[in-house]
């Protein structure tokens, strides 16, 4: 089984992704899962219109495939700003408000080990919620 990357940027109203093994395939929405949803509806347009056409299709698509969904820290910052504040961010992740900020406005980026922090604490969030039962 192959996997594909989607990869998630903020765009200008919304935000943006593409399929990074395969050119051509692409999708924006105003939520993950509208992009999800766009991503996985831009795919099967791509394929039906390959078979429909006669085209070959990429060898990615032709198998089986999961997609795994990647995006930048600015992106992240953003999608979530509603959920997330810098404070709780910061409680976290040992990571200042101010340069999360930053990382947020685009003004920095972080380095490899801050992005690490960042996904390390959110996937510790992500695994306590999950095991609770309310």
């Amino acid at each position: 089984m192959n996997t594909l990357t989607v990869v998630i940027e903020k765009a200008e109203n919304n935000f943006s992704a593409y399929l990074k093994e395969v050119d051509g395939i692409t999708a924006s929405g105003q939520t993950i899962d509208h992009i999800k949803t766009s991503l996985l509806s831009a795919i099967e347009a791509y394929v039906e219109t390959c078979k429909e056409i006669g085209c070959e299709l990429p060898p990615e698509l032709s198998e089986e495939y999961e997609l795994k969904y990647e995006m930048d820290i600015q992106s992240l910052l953003n999608i979530y700003e509603g959920v997330f504040t810098k404070s709780g961010l910061e409680k976290l992740t040992g990571i200042n408000q101010k340069q999360l900020w930053h990382y947020a406005q685009g003004i920095s980026r972080p380095r490899a080990e801050q992005r690490q922090k960042i996904e390390s604490a959110l996937h510790r969030l992500g695994s306590e919620l999950i095991s609770l039962s309310l």
